[in-house]
């Protein structure tokens, strides 16, 4: 298993601790070095009923040089939302990540996001590996149930 492979299922098993929402996803995020050390994580929920996955793990990290990290998230940051003013496609960008890897693309459940094209027009490394993109789905099903077409 590659280490971006291991990184993201840590995101995924993280996912698993957001309390249960009817009205959002539940998302892991794991900020990993240059080095390969894990740097902070952050799940749904952990701390604020309205945070978000790398909202969360970044918090952790003010003042931390992140300009060589990859940040790992069970799903695909968000570049639009209702409950705050930043997106986390911003704040990654802020936080001057140059890499970012995903297990499943947003589904329009309650934005239509595209934070990967955000990023990447911004010239961060963004790659999505499906591999987890399944568990992720089984994971958020009390929110995707109604909108799968």
């Amino acid at each position: 298993m590659t280490p971006d492979l291991l990184w993201l299922r840590r995101a995924v098993e993280l996912s698993r601790l957001c309390p249960v929402s009817e009205t959002a996803f539940a998302v892991g995020a794991v900020v990993v070095g240059a080095d390969g050390r894990e740097l902070a994580t952050g799940y749904s929920r952990e701390t604020d009923p309205l945070d978000h996955a790398e909202e969360t793990a970044l918090r952790k990290l003010r003042g931390v040089n992140l300009r060589d990290a990859t940040i790992y998230s069970s799903l695909e940051p968000c570049s639009r939302r209702a409950s705050h003013p930043r997106t986390c496609a911003e704040l990654i960008l802020e936080a001057g990540i140059p890499r970012v890897v995903y297990a499943l693309r947003e589904p329009p459940v309650f934005v239509e996001g595209d934070g990967a094209a955000l990023l990447t027009a911004c010239g961060v490394q963004v790659v999505h590996l499906e591999d987890l993109a399944d568990e992720v789905r089984r994971i958020n099903a009390h929110v995707l149930s109604g909108h799968l077409g």
